[in-house]
């Protein structure tokens, strides 16, 4: 299920959202073969029926767990914020707008990195401060699409009139040159966003 429209505002737009990495359910995968093997022993043993329908109960309430929780959490970055929601009776959410977001670093351990997961630690100002949010797919790649919806915030906050102030320009130009001397962005579309910043076009 994809985040309701009637929750974004007149001009939102979802530039990305997903749910957590799949290999959250590894541990439902294996409670999934586990069971199936102690099924199995049961199935051809002399033990009553009944603890086999038991063993086959337990493991599937502790399986739909896991896959209610993965399938009920969510991830969304429009060109406004940054948002998490999670929980399907009880829930809780968080959500940052773009402009306030200082830094965004992610980490990923050789055993993430082979499948293409990690963890985001997303750094704002005010009451928000650091929100880590696990087992994100492709972390780098959601790093630098967070910083370039930040960047389009911000332009798009200046020609409204409600133009950053100086230590905000500061800390987009710090962000701007690390993704270029990352690769993330091209020597033109550096100095075109840097003209923009500093107020030449």
């Amino acid at each position: 299920m994809g985040y309701p429209q009637r929750l974004l505002s007149e001009d939102e737009v979802i530039e990305s959202e997903f749910r957590p990495h799949w290999s959250q359910l590894l541990r439902e995968g294996l409670l999934v073969l586990a069971g199936i093997v102690l099924i199995v022993l049961i199935a051809v043993s002399t033990v009553p029926n009944w603890v086999m329908l038991a063993v086959a109960g337990v493991v599937l309430v502790l399986i739909a767990n896991g896959v209610i929780t993965w399938l009920t959490t969510q991830h969304v970055i429009t060109n406004e914020r940054v948002i998490f929601r999670a929980g399907f009776i009880s829930k809780r959410g968080k959500e940052i707008p773009l402009e306030v977001v200082n830094d965004v670093a992610f980490n990923q351990t050789v055993f993430e990195r082979i499948f293409g997961t990690g963890d985001l630690l997303i750094e704002s100002a005010g009451t928000h401060g650091q929100s880590r949010y696990r087992d994100i797919p492709k972390p780098e790649e959601v790093q630098t699409l967070i910083y370039k919806v930040r960047e389009g915030r911000m332009a798009s906050l200046e020609r409204a009139g409600m133009a950053p102030s100086a230590e905000s320009r500061a800390s987009q130009l710090e962000t701007l040159s690390r993704l270029h001397d990352e690769g993330k962005l091209s020597d033109e579309e550096f100095e075109d966003e840097k003209r923009r910043l500093l107020g030449g076009g």
